[in-house]
C-alpha cells in the first residue's frame, strides 16, 4: 500500500491511540512526530482560521500517522508524509462548510450608538492563537520572522477567501518555501498546475490588500514605549490619551458580535456609551498572532476582583494602534492563552483561578 492510501479515509477515534499495534515503540514513533507537531498547528491554524480546530487537526494527524507507521515506506522524510496527512485532514475539515471571517469581512463600520446585535456562531470567527502554538521555540531569525508574518489575523483571515487547495499550495510555497515539485506529490498533482493555482492564489491574495502590521519587538524600546502607553491609557480611561495612540482610521472590533468601528471619535464614543463598562480594566500582557496583546480583566468581580472580558490582539503600524480586536470569549480563549480566571485587586492571579500557562 502506498503511503498516501495508507492514511486516507481513516476514521480515528480517541481511545484508538492506546491500541495502535504499529510493531514501532509508540515512544519511538512519538520521538519521531513530536518535533513537527508546532510547525503543523502553524500550517492547520492557516488553513482552518481556528486554533481549536487546528490543534484537533495535527492530534489527528499524529494518530493516523501513528496508526499506519508500520505502512510508512519511507520513499518520502517523515515531515513531508506528516504535511501530506495534515494537508488531507484540513481538506476534508473545510469541505462544504463557510469560510472564518472577521467582522470587517461581513460588514461596514456602525456608528457608535449602535446597540449590540446578537452574538455570532462561534464557528463565523478566526480566532487568535498564542505565539507559542505557532512560532518555533529554537529556530533561525528569519523562520520566527515569515511564522509571525503569516500567523497576522489579516493575513489569516485573506488566506480564507482561497479554495482549498488553494490555500495549501500558498502555504506550502510561499509561508513553507516548499519546491513546486514537492507541492505537486504532496497534492497528487503536476507542477504546472501546482503554479497555476499559486498564480491565481497571489493575485485572489493582491485583491484583499492584506494591511501591513508590525511584529512583536520585545526588543524595540519605542514600540514597548507605545504599549506602556496604551496600557496605562486604557487603565486610567484617559481617553484623550488613549486617542493619541490610534491612526486616525484606526478600528475596534468584538467577535462574536459582526459590528465594528473605524475612528477616533466612534471608538471613542463607544467606550464611553456602550462600552463605558470597561472603564477601571486591568491589562495582562500577552502575544498572540505575531503581534501584542493584552487579557482585559473589567471590575465587575465579587469582593472589588476583576474578571475576564476580553482577549485584545493589537494590530501596529509606523508607531500608531491600527486595530484593537477584542474576543469575548473568554471561557475558551482565556485558559489557552495561560491567563488566570480572576484577578485581585491589585492585578494579581487570585489563588486557585485556574492558571493554565504553556
Amino acid at each position: 500500500m502506498s503511503e498516501t492510501a495508507a492514511t486516507d479515509g481513516v476514521s480515528v477515534g480517541s481511545a484508538d491511540a492506546g491500541a495502535l499495534g504499529t510493531g514501532v515503540g509508540a515512544d519511538v514513533v512519538e520521538a519521531q512526530f513530536e518535533p513537527f507537531r508546532t510547525e503543523l498547528t502553524g500550517y492547520c491554524y492557516r488553513m482552518l482560521g481556528s486554533v481549536f480546530e487546528a490543534e484537533d487537526a495535527v492530534q489527528d494527524t499524529m494518530v493516523r500517522a501513528w496508526k499506519s507507521f508500520d505502512r510508512f515506506e519511507g520513499r518520502s522524510s517523515v515531515r513531508s508524509w506528516l504535511y501530506r496527512i495534515a494537508t488531507n485532514v484540513c481538506l476534508d475539515s473545510l469541505n462544504g462548510r463557510e469560510r472564518r471571517a472577521r467582522p470587517m469581512d461581513l460588514s461596514s463600520p456602525v456608528p457608535a450608538s449602535s446597540t449590540l446585535p446578537p452574538p455570532m456562531p462561534e464557528a463565523t470567527w478566526i480566532e487568535p492563537i498564542p505565539d507559542g502554538r505557532v512560532v518555533p521555540s529554537v529556530a533561525d531569525p528569519a523562520e520566527v520572522a515569515v511564522a509571525r508574518e503569516t500567523v497576522r489575523l489579516a493575513f489569516v483571515a485573506a488566506l480564507q477567501h482561497l479554495p482549498p487547495r488553494q490555500r495549501a499550495v500558498l502555504i506550502l510555497r510561499e509561508v513553507l518555501a516548499w519546491k513546486a515539485s514537492e507541492v505537486a506529490e504532496l497534492l497528487g498533482t503536476t507542477v504546472a498546475s501546482v503554479n497555476s493555482a499559486l498564480q491565481r492564489a497571489r493575485a485572489a491574495l493582491a485583491e484583499n490588500e492584506i494591511t501591513a502590521t508590525d511584529p512583536i519587538r520585545p526588543m524595540d524600546e519605542e514600540q514597548q514605549a507605545l504599549l506602556a502607553r496604551y496600557v496605562d491609557a486604557f487603565e486610567r480611561y484617559d481617553l484623550e490619551a488613549f486617542t493619541a495612540l490610534l491612526r486616525e482610521d484606526a478600528t475596534l472590533s468584538m467577535p462574536p458580535f459582526d459590528l465594528w468601528l473605524r475612528g477616533h471619535a466612534d471608538i471613542c464614543e463607544w467606550m464611553l456609551g456602550v462600552g463605558h463598562g470597561c472603564r477601571g480594566s486591568r491589562l495582562v500582557p500577552i502575544v498572540a498572532n505575531g503581534t501584542p496583546g493584552f487579557g482585559q480583566y473589567r471590575p465587575s468581580g465579587p469582593g472589588g476582583s476583576f474578571e475576564p472580558w476580553a482577549l485584545q490582539v493589537i494590530e501596529i503600524s509606523a508607531g500608531q494602534i491600527i486595530g484593537i480586536n477584542s474576543f469575548l470569549d473568554v471561557p475558551h480563549l482565556f485558559p489557552l492563552f495561560g491567563l488566570p480566571m480572576t484577578l485581585d485587586d491589585t492585578g494579581g492571579a487570585v489563588e486557585g483561578a485556574g492558571l493554565d500557562r504553556e
